[in-house]
């Protein structure tokens, strides 16, 4: 198995993230090459001081970084030569099973598309994000990368979270669900009865209408959306943790009683920081794509890249998208949409 990694991007610079790959390479020895993508001369010198020294590791040079600013349609046009777009070539072209970045998400989801292009059946790839509930994890699709959808590829986002949910965190029948203003089959609008009826003709476990609040709760292990919706929901999510996280040091620490109890309460709250914490589920993968293409957040450090290259590993030897295309085939055929 050969990935590639683009160090480059990220606000944590590439230094960081070589320290991930030396993680991952230590917990996989499946994997038999990583290419590090950016500027050769500067990674190498920063390998050595990481530590990096397997023999597995090999660097492509790329000296143009694509950037989180960079327009992703003219970026994908304009810098071929990035380290980004250098990474997916090796994808198409070149034997290479996964790619992984940390760069610009709207160039990574449209590069792909387009050097690696869609697997067989798939209208549109989809960003699927893996988050915490009550009850372990599940998995919203479609994170950002399709604003504006059809059932059709409602229904197609549902059969890729279930196979990939099964596939990667062992749910054998996971609980699917169509994001909605209420439960009620009178809520929703077009585009979610459309889905919802398509859904439900497929022998996916359909639970119907899911609330936003029903994700966390750990009442489905799959939610499906537009990408307009689900962005809404990733970045509300995100603003939430953070805020939830500035109060509890503020409150915890308000008065020495108070730092008395969080200390009591310590082993707890390492508990809950560690279940919460994102980097330990990897990236986002951008499923429906001819390769395995992984998304980590721009501020990633080594321990989201350590988990994104075993998830990545993981998906290339379960033979991931052989099974969605079955499964999506399947699907629209029930559904009299094939």
């Amino acid at each position: 198995m050969r990935l590639a990694v683009d160090v480059m991007g990220g606000d944590q610079g590439p230094a960081e993230l070589l320290h991930g790959v030396r993680l991952g390479l230590a917990a996989d020895e499946s994997i038999r090459e990583l290419q590090v993508v950016g500027p050769e001369a500067t990674l190498r010198s920063l390998a050595r001081e990481a530590g990096l020294t397997d023999s597995r590791v090999s660097f492509l040079n790329a000296d143009e970084v694509l950037t989180m600013e960079d327009d992703p349609a003219l970026a994908v046009r304009r810098k071929k030569g990035s380290s980004l777009m250098r990474a997916l070539e090796l994808l198409r072209e070149q034997g290479t099973d996964a790619v992984i970045s940390s760069g610009n998400t709207g160039a990574l989801v449209a590069g792909a598309t387009v050097r690696v292009g869609r697997l067989e059946g798939i209208q549109r790839p989809s960003l699927a994000c893996i988050m915490p509930s009550r009850t372990g994890a599940f998995v919203l699709l479609d994170g950002g990368a399709n604003p504006d959808c059809t059932p059709e590829i409602l229904l197609q986002f549902a059969v890729m979270g279930s196979v990939y949910f099964r596939a990667m965190l062992g749910v054998e029948n996971p609980r699917v669900g169509v994001l909605s203003n209420g439960t009620e089959e009178s809520k929703g609008n077009d585009l979610t009865r459309g889905a919802l009826a398509l859904i439900r003709k497929t022998r996916l476990n359909c639970v119907g209408y899911s609330e936003g609040s029903d994700l966390f709760k750990g009442t489905v292990e799959v939610g499906v959306c537009d990408g307009f919706v689900g962005n809404l929901i990733l970045k509300a999510v995100e603003g939430l943790g953070r805020t939830v996280g500035h109060l509890l040091r503020t409150e915890l620490t308000a008065n020495p009683v108070r730092k008395v109890g969080a200390l009591l309460a310590s082993g707890g709250l390492r508990r809950i920081k560690e279940r919460m914490n994102p980097e330990t589920y990897g990236g986002a993968p951008v499923l429906g794509l001819r390769g395995s293409v992984v998304k980590i957040h721009g501020s990633a450090g080594r321990l989201a890249l350590k988990y994104a290259i075993l998830q990545s590993a993981r998906a290339v030897n379960q033979r991931l998208n052989d099974e969605i295309v079955r499964e999506v085939a399947l699907a629209e055929t029930a559904a009299g949409t094939a």
